[in-house]
């Protein structure tokens, strides 16, 4: 049966890619399709009146009548539907709703999550990556063995009786068909499970006897499971476990850093790594070769997309642009309209797209995690792929970091400090810690050029702390698990003296 059952998986892939290709060859006509339609579904609510609505005819008036929005804007809005009140932001009620981690120090924000969004943007843009999955590895099994997804959890909260909040991975857990949820592991019970302790033990006893072919999930978090799991099966890498395995679907964190971990962990060339970019507001791209880092913009998937140039970030009022004005190089920061009823909603995602037939972007860093003191502009992108140089380079790997500046003083020049925890430390701290600040001078000229001379920046400060550090951090916060992780990059020290507070007794500060 489950060979069948994946033969005419097979078949549907094959429909679901065709369809998939056509939004491809013609994308601006897609969007226009999704506008409209978006547009058609906002009339009735009260958020769309409030705005004018019925004065929206199309892009430009859209434009006009609609402002650019933030979280803060619409939370008044979201808490009435989390409230049980229909039609606010979209038609009807809403039950479940997103919950994204924000940052370890900042609220949480809930997103609506609609039937329509979830099928129609969340699962039908998993149907996509799956599509391109099969092309990439025709042998795939996904429908005859078992794929382990490690998601978050749902509650509910007192103040809301009507809604369901937690991780988008969690809702989609919840909301997949019975029958494609047998082949997922681990079982619904051990997923949804809110203690992260107990649930990556109870994952490891269950998926150690299991053929498992492919996993999913933030790299952070797979790896604790994965040594875990190792440990308890006395193995050395996860073919020894696993002897099948085929891919991963990998996404929310930079990869960079962890590149060399996973093919350790999986000793195989033809594994399938595929990243995908899917957040609590929605799916919107896919890797689509595996010699081709750069994901393709989904643009027939219920989400119409603008785009911020980097000279708008800060306005009262910023002007944004259509995806037909896009330009390859430039970072623009993300706005979406969509059927769980944001509309113009700047996520802060930061984006440079490198080719635009076909529409294909990599995911920069974020409008908020960046370090531009001095004008440098240094954003997650230059980290973590200057970390990964460094890694390789001196055979050493890591498990977190985050970066904060050092303030210019009278007595002292400014620059960057990182708190880093190694999974394998290198052999020399003081080498690696030049070699990093070397290879972030060589990806970043605006830093190279602070850096000339020690004019502006002195060379990174490196603070090493031991292992689990991070872990425990995010534990005293409530913050274990599913979408939370530490912002990489921060323009204040919040993060970093926060860290060190907490860690001061274990830091080991290297100058």
């Amino acid at each position: 049966m489950p060979k069948l059952l994946n033969s005419a998986v097979k078949v549907y892939l094959k429909l679901v890619h065709g369809m998939l290709e056509r939004s491809i060859t013609a994308p601006i006509e897609a969007q226009e399709k999704v506008f409209n339609k978006l547009i058609f579904n906002f009339k009735n609510t009260k958020y769309g009146k409030l705005n004018g609505i019925k004065h929206v005819k199309n892009y430009k008036s859209y434009h006009k009548a609609y402002p650019v929005v933030t979280y803060d804007h619409l939370k008044p809005f979201i808490e009435r539907m989390m409230k049980g009140e229909s039609d606010v932001l979209i038609g009807g009620n809403v039950r479940f709703f997103s919950k994204s981690s924000g940052t370890t120090n900042d609220k949480s924000k809930f997103i609506p999550v609609t039937r329509a969004n979830l099928y129609k943007n969340h699962l039908k843009s998993a149907w996509d990556s799956l599509s391109l999955f099969y092309r990439k590895r025709p042998d795939a099994e996904l429908f005859n063995k078992k794929s382990l997804m490690i998601s978050g959890s749902l509650s509910h909260f007192p103040e809301y009786p009507k809604a369901i909040v937690g991780d988008i991975s969690a809702i989609m857990t919840k909301n997949m068909p019975t029958i494609a949820r047998s082949f997922y592991t681990p079982d619904l019970e051990i997923a949804m499970l809110s203690d992260w302790n107990e649930k990556i033990a109870r994952i490891t006893e269950q998926v150690g006897s299991q053929d498992v072919v492919m996993f999913g999930g933030v790299p952070t978090w797979l790896l604790v499971t994965f040594r875990e799991l190792l440990k308890k099966q006395n193995k050395e890498n996860l073919l020894e476990i696993w002897p099948n395995l085929q891919g991963y679907l990998h996404g929310g964190v930079g990869f960079s850093p962890y590149v060399e971990q996973f093919k350790a962990l999986i000793p195989s060339k033809d594994f399938i790594y595929q990243e995908i970019y899917n957040a609590s507001e929605g799916f919107f791209g896919i890797q689509q070769h595996n010699s081709d880092e750069d994901m393709l913009l989904l643009v027939n998937n219920s989400v119409f997309y603008e785009f911020l140039p980097m000279s708008e970030w800060e306005k009262d009022s910023p002007e944004a642009i259509p995806l037909k004005d896009v330009e390859t190089g430039k970072p623009y920061a993300i706005l979406i309209t969509s059927n769980n009823g944001l509309a113009r909603y700047m996520m802060g995602d930061v984006v440079e797209f490198s080719s635009t037939c076909p529409y294909k972007f990599k995911i920069k860093g974020r409008t908020q995690h960046y370090i531009n003191i001095f004008g440098e502009e240094v954003m997650v992108d230059n980290t973590d792929k200057a970390l990964a140089m460094t890694c390789q380079a001196t055979g050493s790997s890591i498990d977190n970091y985050t970066v904060g500046p050092i303030y210019l003083t009278t007595a002292m020049k400014g620059g960057h400090e990182w708190i880093v925890e190694f999974n394998k430390k290198p052999e020399d701290i003081n080498a690696f810690g030049q070699l990093l600040d070397n290879n972030l001078r060589t990806l970043n000229s605006d830093y190279d050029a602070k850096r000339s001379y020690d004019l502006a920046l002195m060379p990174l400060k490196l603070t090493i702390v031991p292992v689990g550090t991070f872990h425990r951090w995010l534990q005293s916060r409530n913050k274990l698990g599913g979408q939370n992780k530490v912002p990489r990059l921060a323009n204040h020290r919040n993060y970093i003296d926060a860290l060190l507070e907490f860690g001061d007794s274990l830091a080991k500060t290297i100058t």
